[in-house]
This record gives structure tokens, C-alpha cells and sequence, in this order.
């Protein structure tokens, strides 16, 4: 079943669906911080939205992450660094892109599962 979570005209935040959690891109709801503190409030984001659909930063399976300008790499590299969980790192690509509002300097949207997918329970062995 496919459930939405902050659904919005344009966008929701999550969409789950057998235990996968599509984030939607979260930029900081204080866009006045640097490259860091932005990275913060949105991984601070991401773990709130996660909690929600059941999962945590260890089921995090891939993430891409926006910079406004990719000279900030190594300030978004700090705070993540320092919040993404050794031996469960994700698969991860950073690129430099003009985002929505000139004052977001970093936009980060994964991908995770909660581990409760409804496959490997003897049945459904045809999908």
C-alpha cells in the first residue's frame, strides 16, 4: 500500500510503499545558516521523516545531495559526516545545481527502508 505523508499540491514530503521511504529533496527551514548549519537542520529533517515511516539513518540506501555551489563541499561533508552512521553509509551523489531560492545553499533527498518490506515471508516469490 502507498501512503503519503505532507501531501501538498505539488509534492509530498514521504511516500512509502512495502518498506521503502521516498523523501522528498528537504532543504533548511532557517535558509539564513551557512553550508552547515543548513546540512544540519535538513539531516535533523530527515530523521524526523524517517522516524515517522518507521525507519532510521541505518536503513538509508542512497542519497543525493544539491549544492548551490560545490566549493561548500567540504562544510556539507562535516555536518554529514558527523550524523550518517559508520558502517552504514549510503550510496551518495553530490552535484552542484541552481536550487528553488537563491538563499538554499544545499538540498539533500534519500531513499530508505525500514526493514518491514512484505517479501522473503515465504509468499509472493513471483514479483
Amino acid at each position: 500500500m502507498i501512503r503519503r505523508y505532507g501531501v501538498g499540491k505539488r509534492l509530498s514530503e514521504m511516500v512509502t510503499y512495502h518498506g521503502f521511504l521516498y523523501l522528498a529533496g528537504q532543504v533548511a527551514t532557517d535558509p539564513s545558516a551557512d553550508v552547515k548549519g543548513q546540512t544540519e537542520q535538513i539531516l535533523k529533517q530527515i530523521d524526523e521523516l524517517l522516524e515517522e515511516g518507521g525507519a532510521n539513518k541505518k536503513g538509508i540506501l542512497s542519497a543525493t545531495i544539491y549544492l548551490s555551489d560545490i566549493a561548500s563541499f567540504s562544510q556539507m561533508n562535516e555536518a554529514w559526516e558527523a550524523w550518517v552512521p559508520e558502517g552504514h553509509t549510503p550510496a551518495r551523489a553530490t552535484v552542484e545545481a541552481k536550487l528553488a531560492k537563491p538563499e538554499y545553499k544545499v538540498e539533500i533527498q534519500i531513499t530508505a527502508c525500514n526493514g518491514m518490506s512484505q517479501h522473503g515471508h515465504g509468499h509472493d516469490h513471483n514479483h
